[in-house]
């Protein structure tokens, strides 16, 4: 009886759920009219400032996570370009290419002074920035759009907040600079990464998984042009991105895995304490604390980007916006193969269910 009740439960939810989904894919079905065609795609670029959360610089308290920890001057800029498909302006799939970088240094939380947690930050004196170079495939769901009523008479709202995520792929590799030479981090093992004496530090890879998300307000210029404003972070799966992970190794393990110029960095890059620290205000020794080993590294960005859509030809209808396709001369020009096609895909959609 239990496993028939259960069986019942099954069916019963099955059958709800493609309910709910033949709902909701009616209802735009039937709004389908104000635009010919039911999938556009979209091409732009993007240009806006990039900054990250690691465990070097930060501000004056204790390090966090969130944006508390945020220091403004390390913002550098990044640039992406984009295509998307669009299906009937609520739900869009997106591909980016982005380039840019992150950077920070222990220098800009001065000045300084004991008690603020920050001295021993401050004191381990670090730096460092890396490029980034990043592909995401995210989802971009108009809610506004989605929920208003799906009249072909009316023009779509100018303005959409939406909300975006996905997953992502990117490239890192983390430099110091050094005597005005920046230097690779990774190749020289600075917390003993791949070291016998340390089995648990496994050599880190430069491209790791993201997952990205965030939010943004689209404004419809015309049917062609539109502009975003688009804040999106990037929840990463290492925190390496500086370089700085866990504690300070025994600095003689160094020569014996590296050698020549590799060594001497390693030796100076390891440990750049400020010269007399008093010894209560840092931990650059063996074992001690130079990385914080429980929260990852983050970064994100702050974009502002320019769309144009192909594709969109007005379907019937609507009070029109001035220029171009957005006439309402081209709308009562609209060829009866395409309107037959709108009437037979409103007349057939409803049947699906």
């Amino acid at each position: 009886m239990a496993k028939g009740l259960i069986k019942t439960t099954s069916s019963m939810n099955f059958k709800f759920i493609c309910f709910l989904c033949s709902l909701i894919l009616t209802m735009h079905c039937q709004g389908q009219g104000y635009y010919d065609k039911a999938f556009t795609s979209e091409a732009g670029i993007s240009i806006g400032p990039m900054n990250s959360l690691t465990d070097i610089g930060g501000r004056r308290a204790f390090g966090s996570r969130g944006p508390k920890d945020l220091n403004i001057r390390s913002t550098t800029f990044n640039g992406s370009i984009y295509g998307s498909l669009i299906y009937q302006h609520f739900l869009a799939a997106r591909l980016d290419l982005t380039i840019g970088s992150v950077k920070s240094n222990d220098s800009l939380l001065a000045p300084v002074k004991p008690p603020n947690p920050a001295i021993g930050r401050y004191t381990r004196n670090l730096s460092f920035r890396s490029p980034i170079n990043e592909v995401t495939l995210t989802l971009e769901f108009h809610p506004i759009t989605f929920f208003r009523n799906p009249d072909p008479q009316q023009d779509p709202p100018r303005f959409s907040p939406y909300l975006i995520g996905g997953i992502g792929y990117f490239h890192f590799n983390p430099q110091a600079n050094l005597n005005g030479k920046w230097i690779d981090l990774r190749p020289l093992h600075t917390e003993g990464e791949g070291f016998a004496e340390y089995p648990n530090r496994k050599e880190y890879s430069l491209n790791k998984i993201n997952v990205p998300y965030g939010i943004g307000i689209y404004y419809e210029v015309s049917s062609k042009f539109n502009l975003r404003l688009e804040y999106i972070t990037r929840m990463t799966f290492t925190d390496y991105l500086d370089d700085v992970h866990d504690t300070y190794i025994d600095p003689s393990l160094f020569s014996k895995y590296l050698t020549g110029t590799d060594l001497t960095n390693a030796l100076i890059l390891n440990n750049r304490v400020r010269p007399n620290t008093p010894d209560p205000e840092t931990t650059a020794r063996p074992g001690g604390r130079r990385g914080n080993p429980l929260n990852n590294d983050s970064y994100f960005t702050l974009n502002i980007k320019v769309g144009y859509a192909f594709g969109r030809d007005r379907a019937s209808g609507g009070s029109g916006r001035g220029g171009g396709d957005w006439g309402v001369g081209r709308s009562n020009r609209i060829s009866d193969r395409k309107l037959s096609r709108i009437q037979r895909n409103q007349r057939t959609c409803p049947k699906m269910f």
